[in-house]
């Protein structure tokens, strides 16, 4: 007789995050999606109703965070979760309260299928009793800054101060500090760091929010450049301007863009 398969419960208020989890499921042999939810309240009633086995569950949404199902839920009723997130400051208090691992939205199939492998071994009556210890320690602390609420789930008004990077199954934090500019490369984007160059998937306009506009500038819809690390503006034959960067290196500035920046590096050397 076969092993009874894994049901899966996907959590996400936006329905292409749901898709993208449930078409990295599609095909494999023992899973089963049983459900999905795009609130906190539906995630809740239908986590007791299915009784699912893992549940990939989006950390901030509207009306009730992915925290506050786990306390609605209760610890001993919550199946083993993965929680999801799109910064990358709660993905770690997310993992760091008791989590069986977290996804940063977005996610490539690589991380994602580490965390599916590692959640699927939680699953034994052993490992989900362990969480649920982890669980409810953390979750008794209420008055604990650590712990999540509504409030804190929102996206934070300074901006992020790290980026997370993934490279041959590891995961590193590139302080935001560090970055001298980035750059788009197709559907990735790539973090110049001195010498370093980390791609990650990410689209330019999303790293454009996520990164303080006192400290950036996208000189190009291609580029974004810290604005302490140029040195000079370049106005080329023809026409064209460019910036070039205190560690030598020269990166084209848009027309429609030029005025804008002489203005922010007037105002930073003025």
């Amino acid at each position: 007789m076969s092993a009874a398969p894994l049901r899966v419960l996907i959590v996400d208020d936006e329905p292409l995050a749901r898709q993208r989890i449930a078409d990295l499921l599609a095909g494999r042999e023992g899973v089963m999606i049983v459900g999905t939810a795009d609130t906190g309240t539906t995630a809740v009633e239908s986590i007791h109703r299915l009784r699912p086995d893992l549940v990939f569950l989006d950390v901030q949404m509207p009306g009730m965070t992915g925290f506050e199902v786990v306390r609605a839920v209760g610890i001993d009723a919550m199946p083993v979760t993965i929680f999801v997130t799109a910064y990358d400051q709660y993905a770690l208090q997310a993992f760091d309260l008791a989590a069986v691992d977290y996804l940063v939205k977005p996610f490539d199939d690589d991380r994602f299928e580490q965390a599916f492998h590692r959640a699927r071994r939680l699953t034994s009556a052993t490992e989900a009793a362990r969480l649920r210890e982890r669980l409810l320690a953390v979750l008794h602390e209420e008055e604990s800054p650590s712990i999540a609420t509504t409030d804190d789930l929102k996206p934070p008004a300074g901006h992020v101060d790290r980026i997370r990077v993934e490279s041959r199954g590891k995961v590193r934090f590139v302080p935001v500090s560090e970055i001298d500019y980035v750059t788009a490369s197709g559907p990735y984007a790539e973090l110049v760091v001195g010498e370093r160059r980390y791609l990650i998937r990410e689209a330019m306009q999303t790293l454009e929010d996520k990164l303080d506009p006192a400290q950036f500038f996208r000189v190009h819809r291609s580029v974004i450049v810290r604005l302490d690390r140029i040195e000079t503006l370049i106005k080329n034959s023809g026409g064209d301007y460019a910036v070039q960067l205190k560690g030598g290196a020269r990166l084209r500035v848009s027309r429609s863009r030029r005025e804008a920046l002489e203005q922010r590096l007037s105002g930073e050397t003025g």
